[in-house]
């Protein structure tokens, strides 16, 4: 009698686990990520250093995510973009005093934004507000923390550490870009 009392107690237990496991699973199906997004929030970086430089920062907005373009005068496809401080380069100031938002992401791009033909000129001041996406769900602004020795960088303040991503695009004709996309939410 005691033992089966023992296995009759055992079944109970064994199946009282395998319907929380199965409503556990169910819970985790249930919890499908946003949008079908799964880029995460670690660091991000590919490709090299390159000479062509850089000829616009642009903004836009899209059903699940919000996105800045850089765009090149010639191939480009090194960047190393992480959530973090943010420093200027050349000087190394902060550039967290110059953002909006509640997290920061750094954007170090592997090619100048300046153009040796014409002078060195830069076509944004540092601690410049390059964009100030209004009513964007997630971006808050895209601050130019200057150029130096062929790196140009950016903080782009954002509302919360949220996933992320970044392409590298061809075009326009022999133009290429570096897109960072910013998931509204997890």
């Amino acid at each position: 009698m005691r033992i089966r009392s023992a296995l009759t107690a055992l079944a109970v237990v064994l199946a009282g686990l395998v319907a929380s496991a199965g409503s556990s699973t169910a819970g985790t199906a249930t919890g499908a990520a946003y949008c079908g997004i799964t880029w995460g929030s670690a660091e991000k970086s590919a490709g090299a250093l390159s000479d062509a430089p850089l000829t616009d920062v642009r903004t836009g907005r899209h059903d699940c995510y919000d996105r800045v373009v850089f765009e090149f005068a010639g191939p480009v496809d090194g960047y190393a973009i992480g959530y973090g401080e943010t420093w200027t380069e050349g000087e190394g100031l902060a550039l967290s005093p110059y953002t909006a938002g509640g997290a920061l992401l750094r954007v170090s791009l592997r090619a100048p934004a300046y153009d040796d033909d014409h002078l060195g000129t830069v076509p944004y001041a540092v601690g410049e507000h390059v964009a100030n996406p209004l009513r964007y769900p997630t971006l808050r602004d895209v601050v130019f923390g200057g150029s130096f020795e062929g790196y140009s960088t950016f903080a782009v303040g954002v509302r919360a550490r949220l996933p992320f991503r970044v392409l590298v695009l061809a075009g326009p004709g022999t133009h290429s870009r570096v897109v960072l996309d910013v998931a509204h939410q997890w």
